[in-house]
């Protein structure tokens, strides 16, 4: 009886997970399910998208993703999927990105977009007037000031960015990045199935109001002393301290032999520091006997402030996009999945780790490759060179003998 109500539980359990979205471009014809948008064609601002699996692969037809080709070029592309809201249940955001070119500036992070904001998939665009979405997630790197992992969440009216600092991978494998909206208002983010961060939605983003204020009735004292030192009233400047300049006439300095008085004037010595100079004075400072220390204002409870327990939740999530800048093109994009199944993302971060590893261990048999090739035409440039060397020694000497 116990055995049979796990096997029902576990089917409910099965049962209720979903996964609104998912690509891996093992499907043919990925250009029915994905739109270009026409942002930036006008202007030949806009780059050329294509399926790629990259230069190093283990089995190529699973691994392709949407791979940025132009360099200086915006990229902007979106799928459709069911419109579904995430109201009571976990959202697992995940995508992986391989930026082949090694990357010196660019985007690499994904947009979920909502119903509303998008009515033809060819106007999604970014920029000043972007459009509207709920979350934005993934890396971004330009240089070395910004390495890190964005996780923004539009409220209220506007994108609010996690405060804390999340770094990504900079090399040139595919990593896998998730991100996880829970009921209870906490969040999860992963890199390479690893957390890197975790906590309250209101203690890592700026959208509610602060808890507390100000006291607006209150303000510092007019006689709250808060310099905790002061000048000593007995210590007094000693005589004579300001008769000392702080220069003098060099005194090793002496009148050069061509000087003429009647052409260049009356010679004087440079100046040099003067070893007896002290600088300004100021009396000593001692502890102020009236210090109160620094002046804390009294804080009140924010009438402004509410408890938002949905911060995690979004009405409509309709699309997935890219919307991204690149200085330098050659981002592979793929593994797309969104889903409210842990087991479902966990699975699929496995596999994406094992493509990673397959992918270094084919590039490092290409780096090795080509460095015994580059050693070996190295070496026969070498010989080479010797051989003629020895040729015209042996030309030189013919030459001397017949002389």
């Amino acid at each position: 009886m116990k055995l049979n109500l796990l096997v029902f539980i576990s089917l409910i359990v099965i049962g209720s997970s979903h996964v609104y979205f998912k690509e891996d471009f093992t499907a043919p014809h990925w250009e029915k399910r994905w739109v270009i948008s026409e942002w930036k064609k006008d202007t030949n601002e806009a780059g050329t998208w294509s399926l790629s699996a990259g230069k190093y692969f283990g089995e190529e037809s699973k691994e392709k993703g949407l791979k940025t080709i132009e360099d200086a070029r915006f990229y902007d592309i979106s799928a459709a999927h069911e419109d579904f809201s995430n109201k009571g249940k976990k959202l697992i955001i995940q995508f992986s990105v391989k930026h082949e070119q090694t990357i010196d500036c660019g985007g690499g992070y994904i947009k979920l977009i909502p119903a509303d904001s998008l009515k033809d998939q060819k106007e999604f665009k970014g920029g000043p007037d972007e459009t509207k979405y709920n979350v934005m997630f993934g890396p971004d790197i330009c240089g070395y000031g910004t390495r890190k992992v964005h996780f923004i969440l539009h409220k209220r009216g506007t994108n609010h960015l996690i405060r804390d600092d999340i770094p990504c991978e900079t090399d040139e494998l595919t990593h896998v990045y998730t991100a996880v909206l829970s009921p209870d208002n906490t969040f999860q983010v992963y890199v390479d199935g690893t957390e890197k961060k975790s906590g309250s939605i209101p203690d890592h983003w700026d959208i509610l109001p602060p808890k507390k204020i100000d006291d607006p009735s209150q303000s510092k004292p007019e006689d709250w002393v808060d310099e905790k030192l002061i000048d000593d009233p007995d210590d007094k400047k000693p005589e004579g301290w300001d008769d000392i300049p702080a220069e003098v006439s060099d005194p090793d300095a002496t009148k050069p032999d061509d000087w003429d008085d009647e052409l260049d004037g009356e010679w004087e010595a440079p100046k040099v520091a003067n070893p007896e100079y002290k600088g300004i004075w100021s009396p000593k400072k001692i502890d102020n006997p009236d210090y109160k220390g620094p002046w804390i204002h009294p804080q009140i409870d924010n009438p402004e402030y509410h408890e938002d327990p949905e911060l995690y939740a979004f009405d409509s999530f309709k699309y997935l996009g890219i919307d991204i800048w690149q200085v330098k093109a050659g981002s592979i994009f793929g593994h797309f999945l969104l889903t409210d199944d842990w087991d479902t993302a966990q699975a699929e971060i496995d596999a994406i780790n094992e493509i990673r590893e397959s992918e270094k261990k084919k590039k490092e048999e290409a780096e090795e490759k080509e460095r015994l090739e580059r050693e070996a035409k190295e070496a026969e440039e070498k010989a080479k060179a010797e051989e003629e060397d020895e040729e015209e020694d042996e030309t030189e000497t013919e030459d001397k003998e017949d002389l």
